[in-house]
């Protein structure tokens, strides 16, 4: 499997983003910082051909290009990001990018200022404080990075 071409970033906060609640509360951190800090927030979304939204070009027999899910993902994190109300005053980028999020997501950090992870994601096992994502990019980040805990209940 071939990954998609690499996110660049210039300047800003970077926050990844896989559809769990925990992953909405750091994007919503990460924005009122951006605000503050008058930085851009990009949002980055992982993914792969099982995590993505099936494409409206799907058909029966029919297995529709990278960029159709590529497309799809970005439609489903736009709607995501939408539901989270984030001050009006904060500029918002969205990036997709197919492969690992860790992996992907210490990629993109190469050009941010600041790299921001929920504590846990959708794939995170009930019972552990730090994921799996998290742990890699406190480890390995070029970059400072803020891990946003769960909530309490």
């Amino acid at each position: 499997m071939t990954e998609r071409s690499s996110v660049v970033i210039d300047g800003g906060i970077l926050v990844g983003h896989d559809g769990s609640a925990a992953s909405g509360r750091a994007v919503a951190w990460a924005a009122d910082l951006a605000v503050r800090l008058g930085h851009p927030l990009h949002v980055l979304r992982a993914w792969s051909l099982t995590t993505a939204p099936k494409p409206e070009t799907m058909e029966l027999g029919y297995v529709p290009p990278p960029e159709d899910f590529e497309k799809a993902v970005l439609a489903a994190l736009a709607h995501d990001i939408d539901a989270l109300d984030l001050p009006t005053e904060c500029e918002v980028e969205l990036h997709a990018a197919r492969g690992q999020s860790s992996h992907r997501l210490l990629e993109a950090a190469h050009g941010a200022d600041m790299l921001v992870v929920g504590a846990r994601g959708a794939g995170g096992f009930r019972g552990l404080g730090f994921g799996s994502t998290a742990d890699q990019v406190v480890r390995n980040s070029p970059v400072p990075v803020v891990v946003v805990p769960a909530s309490r209940d």
